[in-house]
């Protein structure tokens, strides 16, 4: 099972073999960095780790995982659009769980805590697993099912749906403070772990009647 870049630099170099030069001149760069800071920070008297730092594990979840999900959708195991969207929908809450788990042990109200680094790891691998069957999957069906004469009109509403989800879920993480000290942490990472499996459930639920919408297209 080939990386999705090897395959990328294969197909498009004899076109694009500046861009693809500086492509993965970029992803040297990228983890040069990461490394240095990562060597630089465990070698201080006293180490920092930000969580911000963790959203390099996204972009190398999906370069390591989306070849065993192409693999996945091409066999006789793939399921149907609504389902995909369901089991991104219950990966994520699952992601939700596991930062609703780790923040269990936090006292109500504190201001730091320290809790195992794991807890972000594993979060960020099933939220990346989540995204890898909803994001791709998506695009595939609205260029699929969308009138051709509508087809960039869906795509851009597709990406503001995005944008406007990324609003509210920054607004809603501003109640971060109010929330933890009246109920827990715990209490609102498990919020977003409901959600997003009680939506995958009404998905699920709907399924045949969406596939009956979809006149056959997989």
């Amino acid at each position: 099972m080939k990386s999705p870049l090897i395959l990328l630099f294969k197909q498009t170099y004899s076109k694009y073999s500046l861009s693809n030069i500086l492509l993965g001149f970029s992803f040297v760069i990228i983890w040069a960095i990461v490394i240095w800071m990562l060597n630089r920070e465990f070698a201080a008297d006293t180490t920092e780790v930000p969580a911000s730092w963790f959203s390099v594990l996204n972009s190398l979840f999906i370069i390591l995982l989306a070849p065993l999900f192409s693999k996945l959708w091409e066999s006789k195991y793939n399921p149907s659009g609504p389902i995909k969207f369901a089991i991104g929908l219950t990966l994520l809450g699952l992601g939700f769980a596991i930062l609703a788990y780790g923040a269990s042990t936090i006292p109500d109200g504190a201001k730091t805590a320290s809790v195992s680094l794991m807890f972000l790891v594993f979060a960020y691998l099933f939220h990346t697993l989540g995204e890898l069957c909803v994001s791709p999957v998506g695009l595939s069906y609205v260029s699929k099912l969308a009138p051709l004469r509508l087809v960039g009109l869906m795509f851009g509403i597709w990406f503001a749906a995005s944008a406007i989800a990324n609003l509210l879920g920054g607004v809603t993480g501003s109640y971060i403070d109010e929330i933890s000290e009246k109920f827990g942490l715990s209490t609102f990472f498990l919020m977003f772990t409901i959600i997003p499996i009680v939506a995958a459930l009404v998905l699920v639920f709907l399924n045949p009647m969406m596939k009956r919408k979809m006149h056959g297209i997989e």
